[in-house]
């Protein structure tokens, strides 16, 4: 087929730039526009950015001049890395132009006719895009991934779940510096330190694995009360009128997650330990072999950034580490292991991912890779 013309919001920031460089030789996407901030707008990507990443500038976007966030971009397609506050408008302008927008902003994950994707996890879940455009009246379209961690998180709870159930989960995590974005954390608060707060994360990482866990069911309940703290959305998104009680909503998966966030002084990678309450208690034994044998769906498993493995556990008492092992499989394997008994709970382990790859750029570009899989996007 022919590629795909896609677009960059908040194309010169960290994760703007991992879009670049992921989508350099995509086999379905082509990047066409780039746009930025009204202060870059104008200039070549090559003299408006300061590229960050070990790898060069690619040559087909440096003359590629920043367009504005506005809703004339020359493609079909656009991945958001814009911040969430400019984000809930900027996205909501893009579908109601009729693109297609694959976001990895936090704005709108819990609005609750917008599918929160991780492909391995719930593709079922892009059902809701019907919803959306029904209640909002555009004709194109508005999907998010995750949080990075969250992300990783419900990778190793996904086939637990299905598998055993999950009633608690206790989350302890040690996040890179890049998940901070640049410039980020001053040397002198990280280096040699963990700051014990990051804002805003320790309710992502407690609220969205249960969306993405959760159910689509047929019926008269109004999705508003499975989804909390998300208000229905229109266009303008100012204007109120009654949320009207659709075909299609979605439960979420009953799960309690209580989550300690940390920043660390590793540059890439967010590690997490992680303790579990099963509802049906599984073995030891069980809790590997069924992380291990974690498979998906042939039409998942065809998508271009699907790893082999989205899951790997390690028998190494010390392992996953960030420096052995964020990397696997270019960075879209999740790392799981310490396997063990838990006092408090049913039983605990740590696991690892790329926060700006799996977690960020690379999970959205999954995301679109699912949409065109569909259908959505053509």
């Amino acid at each position: 087929m022919s590629k795909i013309p896609v677009g960059i919001l908040g194309a010169t920031g960290m994760v703007g730039q991992r879009f670049i460089q992921l989508l350099q030789g995509h086999p379905w996407f082509e990047i066409t526009a780039l746009a930025a901030s009204e202060h870059s707008a104008g200039q070549p990507y090559a003299q408006a950015c300061s590229w960050l990443l070990p790898t060069t500038m690619p040559a087909g976007v440096r003359e590629l001049v920043l367009q504005p966030c506005q809703t004339h971009l020359d493609c079909r397609l656009v991945f958001s890395a814009l911040p969430s506050q400019i984000a809930r408008e900027t996205e909501q302008a893009f579908a109601l132009a009729g693109y297609a927008v694959c976001s990895n902003a936090s704005a709108h994950r819990l609005d609750p006719d917008v599918p929160l994707l991780i492909p391995e996890v719930n593709p079922e879940h892009t059902a809701l895009i019907e919803i959306q455009r029904r209640r909002r009246g555009w004709s194109g379209l508005l999907v998010t991934s995750a949080n990075c961690l969250a992300t990783l998180l419900t990778l190793a709870l996904k086939p637990l779940q299905d598998a055993f159930g999950l009633e608690q989960s206790l989350v302890v995590s040690m996040q890179a510096i890049s998940g901070a974005g640049y410039p980020g954390v001053a040397a002198w608060d990280i280096l040699g330190n963990v700051i014990p707060y990051i804002p805003g994360e320790e309710e992502k990482v407690e609220q969205e694995p249960r969306k993405l866990l959760g159910t689509l069911h047929s019926g008269a309940t109004a999705i508003l009360q499975d989804v909390p703290s998300a208000a229905p959305r229109t266009i303008p998104p100012t204007a109120s009128e009654p949320w009207e009680a659709p075909p299609l909503y979605l439960s979420q998966a009953p799960i309690q997650i209580s989550a300690h966030c940390n920043r660390v002084p590793v540059l890439d990678g967010h590690c997490a330990c992680v303790s579990l309450k099963f509802h049906q208690k599984p073995t030891v034994a069980q809790v590997i072999v069924t992380l291990e044998e974690f498979t998906v769906p042939p039409e998942i498993a065809k998508l271009p950034s699907t790893p082999e493995r989205p899951l790997v556990v390690h028998q190494e008492e010390e392992r996953p580490q960030p420096r052995r092992d964020v990397d696997q499989e270019h960075g879209m394997t999740v790392s799981v292991g310490r396997i063990r008994s838990c006092p408090l709970l049913d039983y605990k382990f740590v696991l690892l991912g790329h926060n700006t790859l799996r977690g960020a750029a690379g999970g959205a570009i999954h995301n679109a890779e699912l949409l065109v899989a569909q259908g959505w996007v053509t």
